[in-house]
């Protein structure tokens, strides 16, 4: 592991450690490198919504949570300017939803990122954009 992948990491796990929402969500973090993370989670039965699939806020939250792990993880904090999310298969209670961030502009004040949300079938559930602001403050101290 490169020194700018244990960097990434050491922002990820100081991110997680205060984050009780991702925590709440039961999100696993399964790789950290810079600019790109890879996290997973399972649709539990109180995530369920009115027609008894699991609400898409929750894909959109673990969509958001690797997007941050990801635009953060150079120790430059980042806020979201603009997010979007398409759903293309319903996710049910029980099933284990992975996020896959690519990184596709990495610029001095703003981020581009992509994730792909997958179930555990590989099926495409969801794809997610986002753009960052860069504040130029750090998240921990190297």
């Amino acid at each position: 592991m490169c020194d700018k992948d244990i960097l990434a990491k050491k922002v990820v796990d100081h991110m997680m450690e205060h984050d009780l929402f991702s925590q709440w969500l039961g999100i696993t973090v399964l790789e950290i490198k810079e600019g790109y993370s890879k996290i997973q989670m399972t649709g539990r039965k109180e995530m369920s919504n009115g027609v008894n699939i699991v609400h898409g806020g929750i894909a959109f939250s673990l969509a958001d949570s690797a997007f941050a792990f990801a635009c953060n993880n150079r120790n430059n904090l980042s806020v979201a300017l603009d997010t979007s999310i398409n759903f293309t298969k319903a996710v049910q209670v029980g099933d284990i939803i992975t996020a896959e961030t690519k990184e596709n502009h990495n610029g001095r004040s703003t981020g581009l990122y992509f994730i792909t949300i997958t179930n555990q079938h590989h099926e495409a559930v969801a794809h997610f954009k986002g753009t960052c602001f860069r504040t130029g403050k750090t998240l921990i101290t190297p």
